[in-house]
């Protein structure tokens, strides 16, 4: 959200909270006016480390706790690693694929906390996997009380470890070309039969992102091979063809998962999407219920209802995000618009590289590239909450109640709780891709990232245990 610059607005705040002003002036610094004067602000409180100048800085040590007005410098860079109350420490990324049966979760079901809404078809099965679903859900004071703050806090002051990846370009059927990115190393130090892990990062996102490198982190620190899919254009991955990518378009997706089952035969296959790469991946579960091989997926922010979302997005504040992704688009699309110079038909190649909303890009150019008369069309035709009750694999959604890029009232809440292998956790809180609560708040890793792990580690475990028992059986057999 880089180009969130030179605008003004309120932040609406909820039926408990103060109302928060938000002013982000060209010059890069967001002001923050909590109308609530008599108190001091725990914003200010928040360690920033004050070396490596290319690195974001919130400059809140100068404001005296007393003053309402609270001064944060954007940068598209994030801090580097560290966590919160602590010194930065050096990441250490093990290679361990045994992990302690005490991080494991027990099979004992536990009672969600009141404060979470939890539903599903598959809740019966998958509640085990979580140890810490009955503690409340906890923003942290002051950036959670608005989902407006909180997503933007999020996006800039959110720490990014540090992970030296390796890439691998794909090329595709049609000669277009996706980004893989890899832990280096990794073919050397994990077994053939790790569990792996693909993650699909938002619109426009890559292996950048620091709720990506986050996820990364933690699925490999417990003996996980990670792998970013960074979509056409994104992530600066190339581009050699001139389409990009889609919410409905699958094809890349495909090729992807066939890669990685062929390169690691031997492993279980599992899959984390956020926002648009949530919608993308649901898609595919769905659309490709009968052949997908992974053995299980988390989606997280999924706007699920796309034409929802759209309506939603135009909406008061919204637009800010809207104009700060559209730059986004427009800024991958110019670096390659001269592949797109001999297009004809519908094609709008000047709006595209002019667009001033979502919307616009979309009617310009992504709508045309997939064969879709209008942007309606598009958004309904690509929206995950129409295949999601075919999904066939374990699937965790997590959604925030007051995301505002995501809507709540997009959630297909009843084919969810019709479908065996589907499970949704509803927070009160998080914004849209914030979730800053609980230990790794406010600048350490989203609450949602230890249930994800716990999600997928329960699935593995239980895979094992079939494998194990498998084996055991047919030993026995043979014995006999």
């Amino acid at each position: 959200m880089s180009s969130l610059s030179g605008t003004w607005a309120a932040l609406p705040a909820g039926p408990s909270s103060d109302q928060i002003d938000i002013q982000i002036q060209d010059d890069g610094i967001i002001r923050i006016l909590n109308n609530n004067h008599s108190r001091s602000s725990p914003i200010s409180n928040i360690p920033i480390p004050s070396h490596s100048p290319p690195m974001a800085r919130a400059f809140l040590g100068s404001t005296p706790s007393s003053s309402p007005l609270i001064a944060l410098r954007l940068s598209s860079f994030t801090p580097s690693f560290f966590l919160t109350n602590q010194r930065p420490r050096s990441l250490r990324l093990t290679t361990d694929t045994v992990v302690p049966m005490a991080e494991l979760p027990s099979e004992k079901r536990i009672k969600p906390h009141p404060s979470l809404e939890v539903i599903g078809g598959g809740c019966d099965q998958f509640l085990p996997a979580f140890k810490d679903l009955d503690l409340p859900y906890k923003p942290f004071p002051v950036i959670g009380s608005n989902r407006h703050l909180e997503t933007i806090f999020a996006s800039f002051f959110r720490t990014c470890p540090s992970v030296n990846l390796h890439r691998e370009c794909l090329r595709a059927a049609d000669n277009g070309t996706v980004a893989l990115d890899w832990v280096a190393g990794d073919d050397l130090r994990l077994p053939l039969d790790s569990p792996v892990l693909i993650l699909l990062p938002g619109l426009t996102g890559g292996s950048q992102d620091s709720y990506v490198r986050h996820m990364l982190v933690r699925a490999r620190d417990r003996g996980w091979r990670v792998v970013v899919f960074n979509s056409r254009g994104c992530g600066n991955s190339p581009v050699t063809t001139p389409q990009f990518y889609s919410a409905s378009f699958l094809g890349d997706m495909r090729e992807v998962v066939a890669h990685v089952t062929e390169r690691y035969p031997k492993a279980n296959l599992y899959a984390v999407g956020w926002s648009l790469g949530g919608n993308i991946l649901v898609n595919y579960l769905g659309q490709d219920s009968l052949t997908c091989p992974l053995s299980g997926a988390v989606s997280l922010c999924n706007p699920f209802d796309l034409i929802v979302a759209d309506e939603d997005f135009r909406k008061g504040f919204n637009n800010v995000y809207d104009k700060s992704l559209a730059g986004a688009l427009r800024k991958i699309f110019n670096k390659h618009a001269a592949l797109f110079t001999d297009m004809t038909g519908e094609f709008n190649i000047r709006l595209a590289a002019q667009a001033t909303t979502v919307r616009d890009y979309d009617d310009a150019l992504t709508r045309v590239s997939f064969g879709f008369n209008t942007v309606d069309e598009y958004y309904s035709k690509s929206s995950s909450s129409k295949f999601i009750k075919d999904v066939k694999i374990p699937l965790l959604c997590i959604q925030a109640a007051n995301d505002p890029i995501a809507p709540n009232r997009g959630i297909p809440r009843e084919d969810i709780e019709e479908n065996p292998n589907c499970m949704l956790i509803v927070t009160p809180k998080g914004g849209h891709l914030g979730w800053v609560a609980g230990p790794g708040a406010p600048l350490g890793f989203p609450w949602t990232d230890p249930f994800v792990i716990d999600f997928l580690m329960y699935l593995e475990n239980k895979k094992f245990k079939a494998s194990a028992s498998s084996t055991d059986l047919t030993m026995a057999e043979v014995m006999t």
